[in-house]
């Protein structure tokens, strides 16, 4: 009984050890003309490989640098069931280089890349999702971590303040230094109108002190590099999920 007794009570320091807030994401752009051949694969590979614990998430993305592109969206899980994952083995590799790969630009443009949901810093649930997102890719200097943590922080005030589901990712080991602030639309782009919302300066001068926003907007032009922004479509169609 007492061997049970402390098993038991050994089980939470087991679960937070093991994390489930890691993604897997891919950036593929098919060629001109190749659209509905890149579709009819990408969807036949997943359905052999990627359920379940390794589902996929199809967005396409409509505006910004990689407009015309996909994003290919694998998790949430830990670093460990990574780890462990493997390869998937060589009959996977093949399927892909059979099913998808012909169908994608040359030279290949994709990407991969690995993000941690900050639950700490978003207004989102990890499970909170949309037909409609929009993300702001935000790349700030380096040594500039701990400045960028904190103006999310009073970022979140804002959000919250108006309702916004926003949920924010840290890059890990995969490229530059980079944060995604994801704008999940549970009502649809109408939520983009001018009006939708209390204004967003307002919001912020009300969270966090009068004369916050400008602080704000001063210490972005000393500690971010550049950022950009996309809006992507889910596709329930395409995804495996």
């Amino acid at each position: 009984m007492k061997k049970i007794f402390f098993l038991l009570m050994g089980l939470p320091c087991l679960s937070n050890a093991q994390i489930n807030n890691l993604y897997s994401v891919d950036r593929v752009f098919p060629k001109s003309g190749n659209v509905q051949s890149f579709e009819k694969g990408l969807v036949a590979h997943e359905q052999k490989y990627h359920k379940g614990s390794w589902a996929w998430d199809v967005y396409t993305i409509e505006s910004g640098p990689d407009a015309g592109g996909y994003r290919i969206v694998e998790g949430p899980m830990s670093w460990d069931a990574f780890d462990h994952r493997g390869n998937l083995g060589e009959a996977h590799q093949a399927d892909y280089n059979k099913m998808v790969l012909p169908n994608l630009v040359e030279p290949d443009k994709s990407t991969t890349s690995f993000i941690l949901f900050r639950e700490d810093l978003s207004t989102a649930k990890i499970t909170d999702k949309a037909d409609k997102i929009s993300i702001n890719h935000i790349f700030p200097k380096p040594g500039y971590s701990d400045e960028m943590e904190d103006a999310i922080k009073k970022l979140k005030k804002a959000w919250a303040a108006g309702g916004a589901t926003i949920a924010v990712y840290e890059v890990s080991g995969s490229g530059a230094p980079q944060w995604l602030i994801v704008n999940i639309y549970k009502q649809g782009l109408k939520e983009r109108e001018v009006g939708f919302r209390k204004p967003f300066k307002d919001r912020f001068n009300s969270e966090n002190g009068e004369g916050s926003w400008i602080a704000y907007q001063q210490s972005l032009r000393s500690m971010l590099d550049h950022s950009w922004s996309e809006i992507l479509f889910y596709h329930h169609e395409l995804s495996s999920k």
